[in-house]
């Protein structure tokens, strides 16, 4: 019985980070005093909002057996364009629609030379990190850009449900978005072409899976996420900096290992990418009450990563 348990748990990758997230949620629901306060609650999902959409671009190329050290980067530089634009005079809903077809054109560049020139996308993200970053700090012209736009600061807007639970429309539209890459990557031929890809590229393309066109088109989808990512960002925090998110790609990575997605691919899911968000922000929400210094916040995940890669190869290995 106990065997059959561990192998459900192991093929079911969301089930280990639901566990680890609600023996968070306890342990500092009775450590502290104000955790389980319904506007901490709220405000610790707020927080793993721009993180947690990142970490699911992050997700489908992470599946496919690559890597995007460029996401962040990516998610501020639309921030932005859609920011200095409207100060330009060009309306809201032109400058949304110009900053996330600016990050689609960067994922599909990413994605363009991944499989044209058939180079690691961890060489091809890290150049592409460093560009993307310079390339902010030159448009912003080393200041900072307030928004007051409706149409850019629309993910913000506030609801309450039951009367005292705050929840934004960005919160909404995450849901949707996870909602909807999850059954592409379940319902659809071309979630089982990704899988198939990352589980094994040449089997693939002797099954019959056109693994280029495969990969390109995740790169693609993972940039019009980050786009998201961004107007999310103006409506969380309605200023565009472009020394924002200096950690988002790391952080994005975090959420999607501690979720159980596997970086050697082909194993994983967009559920478990949204459980293991959560843990990171419920972990630095209950250490940060417990008066732990952000410096140890950052060890304490440190660690967890490293934990979760190793059970993540201890059980691939087991498996075969």
């Amino acid at each position: 019985m106990r065997a059959k348990t561990s192998e459900f748990i192991l093929r079911t990758p969301a089930i280990g980070p639901a566990i680890a997230l609600v023996a968070a949620v306890l342990v500092f629901s009775l450590t502290t005093n104000t955790f389980l306060n319904s506007d901490n609650l709220s405000l610790i999902v707020q927080q793993s909002l721009v993180v947690g959409t990142l970490a699911l671009g992050q997700t489908l190329v992470i599946l496919t057996g690559g890597i995007d050290l460029a996401n962040a980067a990516t998610a501020v530089l639309g921030t932005l364009l859609m920011a200095k634009l409207v100060v330009g005079g060009v309306s809201g809903t032109v400058a949304l629609v110009t900053g996330i077809a600016a990050a689609v054109a960067i994922g599909a560049l990413i994605g363009g030379i991944v499989t044209g020139a058939s180079l690691p996308p961890f060489i091809v993200t890290l150049g592409m990190l460093t560009i993307v970053t310079a390339v902010s700090r030159i448009y912003a012209e080393g200041r900072s850009y307030p928004v007051t736009d409706d149409v850019l600061g629309l993910l913000g807007t506030r609801q309450y449900l039951f009367g005292h639970v705050e929840v934004t429309l960005g919160m909404g539209l995450a849901v949707l978005m996870f909602g909807g890459a999850w059954y592409s990557l379940t319902k659809t031929a071309w979630g089982k072409h990704v899988y198939a890809v990352g589980n094994d590229p040449e089997a693939a393309r002797l099954s019959g899976i056109n693994v280029r066109r495969t990969v390109l088109s995740v790169y693609v989808v993972a940039g019009l996420v980050y786009g998201i990512a961004a107007w999310q960002a103006l409506g969380r925090v309605p200023n565009a900096d472009p020394n924002a998110f200096q950690m988002g790609n790391l952080d994005s990575i975090t959420a999607v290992v501690l979720g159980g997605t596997s970086l050697f691919g082909g194993r994983g899911s967009v559920l478990g990418t949204l459980v293991g968000a959560l843990i990171v922000a419920v972990l630095r929400s209950g250490l940060t009450q417990a008066g732990i210094d952000s410096l140890y916040q950052d060890v304490a995940t440190g660690v967890l990563v490293i934990v979760a890669v190793a059970v993540d190869r201890f059980s691939r290995r087991k498996q075969r």
